[in-house]
């Protein structure tokens, strides 16, 4: 890594809602997931570019932590949003400055779809985190990998829900690493397995 170059890591993340898919909340650790976004923000906000499809459950919590340790880094964060949701933006949303917005296809799968595609599209990643989530974290997993093949990938398995499901069916077995699957450590973790590495 170049000190001081600022690297784009992706971040796929969400609370999985029982109503919509038992499977993937039956085995999430909400802890886990709050715990890990955290020390991923953490993490990576001081030196380096957070990049994300504005999940509900997860954008309120990179704001706080901004505020907390007064960062003034908002060319540190970049949010993606398709409009096709934009009854439902979060108010956190307003809070940001880099905010790109896609287009509403009409439809929702359509939609989603063109958002990913342009983010993958327009930036160039050197690392991606899974964590929790549904089976949106199983398709950004295998879309980013197609863009982005020689980024570093991490499938928070520890978090369980589909972040789980990524590491033990979808990540090559070469890059599987026990302590993604049982270090709660999550700040040193990502110090040792992404920054590290990026």
């Amino acid at each position: 890594m170049v000190e001081g170059e600022l690297k784009n890591i992706f971040l796929s993340a969400s609370i999985p809602s029982e109503e919509r898919n038992p499977k993937y909340y039956g085995s999430a650790d909400i802890i886990a997931i709050r715990d890990s976004v955290i020390a991923l923000a953490s993490v990576v906000l001081p030196n380096h570019r957070l990049i994300w499809g504005g999940h509900p459950s997860i954008t309120p919590i990179i704001y706080y932590l901004m505020e907390k340790f007064d960062l003034n880094i908002q060319d540190h964060v970049t949010l993606y949003q398709t409009r096709f949701f934009e009854t439902f933006f979060p108010v956190d949303n307003n809070k940001f400055e880099n905010i790109v917005f896609t287009e509403n296809l009409g439809e929702r799968d359509k939609s989603v779809l063109h958002m990913r595609e342009r983010m993958f599209q327009e930036n160039k990643f050197a690392g991606a985190v899974f964590i929790g989530g549904m089976e949106g974290i199983e398709d950004e997993f295998t879309m980013f990998k197609e863009f982005h093949s020689e980024a570093v990938l991490l499938p928070i398995a520890s978090t369980g829900a589909a972040a789980k499901s990524v590491y033990e069916n979808l990540l090559p077995d070469e890059l599987k690493n026990e302590k993604l699957m049982s270090d709660y450590g999550y700040m040193t973790l990502f110090q040792n397995l992404l920054i590290e590495k990026i």
